[in-house]
Formats: C-alpha cells, structure tokens, sequence
C-alpha cells in the first residue's frame, strides 16, 4: 500500500494520509499470523489518517486494541518513525526499522513449556 489521492500544493504533491507500504504489511502481517496460530490475537483493524498510520491488534473484536504499531513519517528524524504502543499508551520500542521494532511483540510468542 502507499499514499492514497495527493493533494496539490503550489507544485508539489503531498499525501492526503499515511499509509503503510507493501513490505511495512508483509512485515506486521507476518507476526500477526504467527500470534494468531498462537492463539494470541484474533483480529486487526487499519487506520490511515492525516499523519498517522495505525495498525491495532485485538484479542476480541469487541475490545479496545490490545497493541498499535503507528507510523509517523514526521517523527522519522526526531524520534524514529515506527511505534508499537501498549493497551495503557506506553510505547513498548521506538525505532527506525520496523522488523526491530515488531521483535518486542515476538517474545511474546516464547513460552516455557514444562
């Protein structure tokens, strides 16, 4: 996916919204997969807005997110542009590269097995 319908200004072609390219899905939709054989994720929901690109994890459809992984192109230089934020709002890691900032949902998926 990319951005969708640009808006002109003065010469220059500006996205409407963030959106979460071909590889940036493949990526999330690789660990979503793999959590939901697990057993623990069950569905998702894409947002794509003005300055963010949010997608939310959910252990039931009718709940609030339990995880949002966020892209926010605008922070790319400040404070890295990829996000995963907890179900209270605290952001669980920050970062540049989006596989090492989904490695702190997947150790979730390493349990002791007695």
């Amino acid at each position: 996916m990319s951005y969708n319908s640009p808006i002109p200004l003065q010469g220059h072609q500006i996205p409407d919204r963030v959106a979460f390219h071909r590889r940036e899905l493949g990526d999330i939709l690789t660990l979503y997969g793999r959590m939901v054989s697990a057993g623990e994720w069950r569905d998702y929901g894409i947002s794509m807005l003005k300055d963010v690109a949010v997608f939310s994890i959910f252990r039931r459809a009718a709940e609030h997110p339990i995880y949002r992984i966020e892209k926010r192109p605008k922070l790319a230089a400040k404070q890295q542009q990829y996000a995963v934020i907890g179900m209270d709002g605290r952001i669980l890691k920050r970062g540049a590269d989006l596989k090492q900032v989904l490695r702190v949902l997947e150790k979730k998926l390493i349990r002791v097995v007695e």
